[in-house]
Parts: C-alpha cells; sequence; structure tokens
C-alpha cells in the first residue's frame, strides 16, 4: 500500500510547518510506519527544507520574501519513505560527500550532516533550473 501528500508553498519559515502537518497526516494514513522511522525521516526533511528557506534565497536582492517557491511530494510504502523536495532558488554549492558534523562549539552547519546520519540515501542535483533533493529512508520492520 502507498499513501502520498503533496505541498506547494512559498518557500518561507511557514513552510517548514507545513512540511510537519503533511507528515502528521501521512502517519494517519500509514500507522505500520515506526516511531523510529518517523522521527529520523522527519528529523531529516526538517532539516533540508529549513536549508532551503534559510539559504537558497539569501543572496536575492529585491526579491519579495515567499516569491520563491517549494514542491514536495512525500510517499510512503512498504518499504520506503521517500521526499522529492525541488526549489527554484540558487543551486547549493554542496557535496553531500563532503558533509561532516561540525565542531560542537560551531553554533551552525549540523543540519545536512543530521539528515545524512537519519537518511539511507540523501541526493541533490540542480536541474532545469531548479534544486532537487530526494531523500530515501528504508523502513525498519518491527
Amino acid at each position: 500500500m502507498s499513501d502520498r501528500v503533496t505541498i506547494g508553498a512559498p518557500a518561507t519559515p511557514a513552510s517548514i510547518e507545513l512540511v510537519q502537518t503533511a507528515l502528521a497526516t501521512l502517519w494517519e494514513q500509514q500507522p505500520g510506519v515506526t516511531a523510529r522511522d518517523r522521527m529520523r525521516f522527519e528529523t531529516a526533511l526538517v532539516e533540508v527544507v529549513g536549508n532551503v528557506v534559510e539559504h537558497a534565497y539569501a543572496l536575492d536582492q529585491g526579491t519579495t520574501p515567499g516569491s520563491r517557491q517549494l514542491e514536495l511530494e512525500i510517499s510512503v510504502d512498504d518499504s520506503t519513505i521517500i521526499a522529492l523536495l525541488s526549489d527554484d532558488g540558487r543551486p547549493a554549492d554542496i557535496d553531500l560527500g563532503a558533509v561532516t558534523m561540525p565542531d560542537p562549539e560551531a553554533e551552525s552547519g549540523r543540519g545536512l550532516a543530521l539528515a545524512i546520519a537519519a537518511l539511507d540515501d540523501l541526493r541533490y542535483v540542480h536541474a532545469d533550473g531548479r534544486n532537487q533533493w530526494t531523500l530515501i529512508c528504508v523502513r525498519v520492520r518491527p
């Protein structure tokens, strides 16, 4: 059985709450997803969406806040939870293979490291003028 939710929203801090609401709806549709899988997937997704909101538009000059958009599709089936996130912000200058946890004294820089640790796979490409993130969590069977 597969369930899916989608979101299209301005890339603002309020979109993080929309993501959490969508996940709550999805978990209601899929009560068999373990608490562990829910926690690790939600942690990763919120961190990536937070990075998109914070960084993809940081250098825009004269852009009205909220004029940039993100699109999100989250699906759950018997073996995986997958999020496909895209946005029309600046390309991310990131090598996911080089991401590490920052020094404990650092005030930022943990988001992608946490997402990578929580997920089974995290991918990023910039194609067709959009940032495209794929988050994959292989479900653990109870």
